[in-house]
Formats: structure tokens, sequence, C-alpha cells
């Protein structure tokens, strides 16, 4: 399995995202800072996470993003699939046609795994992810922020 940096990105920014939820909108140049993803590559995710309707935008001063539906409606399959990254892994993208046009002899087996990791994917939310991020002791935030997204005293 290969899970590129695009997916891994995109559920990293939308748990940002929800980390910070209710205290207004986040900028993409907050998310970039925080965890260290370009800004320009951020644009592109949120542009087809706005479009599948994961995140919404608000323009001009004091803009940014907001989820676009609470936190444990989003499967991490459903921002994955948002990105157009999906695991697959026959070697015929599920073609059924890897042996000379033919279905080869693991075919079941590796559509079977494909949907037990979109299976297992879907069945987590970004309000899981972060409940077991804070509750595992893990570091959600790497701004200067705290968990309840203050800022930190100089």
């Amino acid at each position: 399995m290969r899970l590129s940096t695009k997916g891994r990105y995109a559920v990293t920014a939308m748990l940002d995202l929800a980390l910070h939820s209710g205290k207004g909108p986040v900028t993409l140049a907050d998310i970039s800072v925080d965890q260290g993803i370009s800004l320009s590559y951020l644009e592109q995710l949120f542009a087809a996470l706005r479009s599948k309707q994961l995140v919404r935008g608000v323009r001009g001063p004091g803009g940014g993003y907001y989820l676009g539906k609470p936190s444990d409606e989003i499967s991490i399959a459903d921002i994955i699939c948002a990105v157009d990254e999906w695991v697959e892994f026959t070697r015929c993208g599920g073609q059924e046609n890897c042996r000379d046009g033919k279905r080869c002899l693991t075919h079941t087996l590796w559509d079977r795994l494909s949907d037990d990791v979109f299976n297992f994917l879907d069945a987590i939310s970004l309000a899981d992810l972060l409940r077991r991020g804070l509750d595992d002791g893990a570091e959600v935030d790497s701004g200067d922020r705290d968990v309840a997204g203050r800022k930190w005293a100089a």
C-alpha cells in the first residue's frame, strides 16, 4: 500500500482545521506554518476539498476556512477520496485484466484488501482521530497554539 503525500497532507490539514474550528476561520497560511505544508500545495488540496463540500471558505479580511460539516461526519476516507487519492492494491486498478487481459489468481485477495482499507478509513472520523491523538498524548498541533487554539504566552 502506498498512500502518497497528497492524501496524508489532506488528512493532516483537515485535522488542523478540526482542531482549530471553534475559534473562527483558519487560514491556509496558518495551516502551512503549523504543519509544514507548502501554501501552494494546500491551495490545490483545499480546492478539491471545497468541491466535495468538506470545507467552506470565507473571503476577505479575517477570512479562511471552516469544516464543511461537523468533524464527526467527515471520514478519513472522505478526505482521501476528495483529493482523488485512492488505495488500490490490484495491479489492474480493479479492471480484472491483470494477466493477459484476464483476472489474475490473486485479484480477489488484493481487491478485498482494498475494500478493507477503505472500510477501515471510512470508519474513522476527524473527531475520532482528534480524540485518539489527544488520548494518546500525541502532539496534534505543532504551532504555537495550545489545544484550545489560544496563542502561547511569550
